[in-house]
């Protein structure tokens, strides 16, 4: 496949840059699903990696299609051997085969947000919480939240032990995950918060998918939040040969006073290596760091 003739400079370095950590900032229009799709298909057609050794993610289905469809054309049927998804499709394609190791059946249901909304309800009745004071629809956002931040109901009672107020939806937390389990279900944020629980109280399946996974890219990069970020860092552990993409225009610049969860302030900042900085990649030369609203 001659690359040089089908990219331009820049196109061509990410998509033959296919060893250790790689990043790639692009913005809307500058051809990144383009570099992500050759990318791949060198990877299989020139150097000889296996379909399915890579993982690559994208945050939506139409995106996910989009990119395999591409990859398709340019490889013929082994593309379909390749995993392109998004992250919860990835994780319920895992759990499905694994779940049994954390307690719960592979045939598991997912709740929608009405299943939620149910099954909250039905908590906030049986602990006597009135939807006047404390809404449904609050409990749901700060339990999601809280999966997003990797807090389990115990990590999240722990930290708002004296606040009654977020006590109460703690309580609500603890009971709701009780009975998602004893109903066999997962709702939408568990799947991603569960498969990292999975990974990391069986390191013999995250052997299992590190090994399966030598290749992993992962678009729109800069949105990832840290149970996501959490995710790809253990599947990259091993091999570290991880692609993220990302749009600079999206990320704070050097200097910018954000807010943490904790209230306290701290300032964004890029080391000169361009390493790995609280959870997130970042680079020297944009003066630009990766990060989801707070520094986790």
């Amino acid at each position: 496949m001659d690359l040089k003739s089908l990219l331009n400079k820049e196109q061509y370095e990410g998509a033959t840059t296919v060893e250790g950590q790689v990043l790639i900032l692009a913005g809307a229009g500058s051809g990144k699903t383009r570099v992500l799709t050759y990318r791949m298909a060198h990877m299989i057609d020139d150097l000889g990696v296996l379909p399915y050794k890579i993982l690559a993610i994208t945050f939506t289905n139409k995106a996910a299609k989009e990119m395999k469809d591409r990859v398709k054309a340019l490889i013929g049927e082994r593309a379909e051997d390749m995993w392109i998804s998004t992250f919860h499709s990835t994780c319920v394609r895992i759990l499905r085969r694994e779940i049994e190791k954390i307690g719960y059946k592979k045939n598991f249901t997912i709740y929608d947000t009405s299943d939620q909304k149910t099954l909250i309800k039905e908590c906030m009745k049986a602990l006597n919480i009135n939807d006047k004071d404390i809404t449904e629809q609050e409990i749901m956002s700060k339990i999601g939240k809280a999966k997003d931040n990797l807090q389990s109901p115990a990590s999240f009672m722990r930290e708002h032990q004296t606040n009654f107020r977020e006590k109460k939806i703690a309580d609500v937390y603890e009971m709701y995950q009780k009975r998602l389990k004893e109903n066999n279900a997962l709702d939408f944020d568990d799947l991603i918060f569960k498969t990292v629980e999975l990974f990391k109280t069986n390191k013999e399946t995250l052997e299992f998918y590190q090994r399966k996974f030598q290749y992993i890219m992962v678009d729109e990069y800069q949105d990832t939040n840290k149970v996501q970020y959490e995710l790809i860092r253990l599947l990259a552990e091993s091999h570290k040969n991880i692609c993220v993409v990302g749009d600079d225009d999206q990320c704070l610049v050097e200097g910018t006073l954000i807010e943490k969860s904790s209230y306290s302030k701290k300032y964004v900042w890029v080391a000169e290596d361009g390493s790995y900085l609280n959870g997130s990649f970042s680079i020297s030369s944009g003066k630009c760091t990766f990060v989801s609203g707070m520094i986790y």
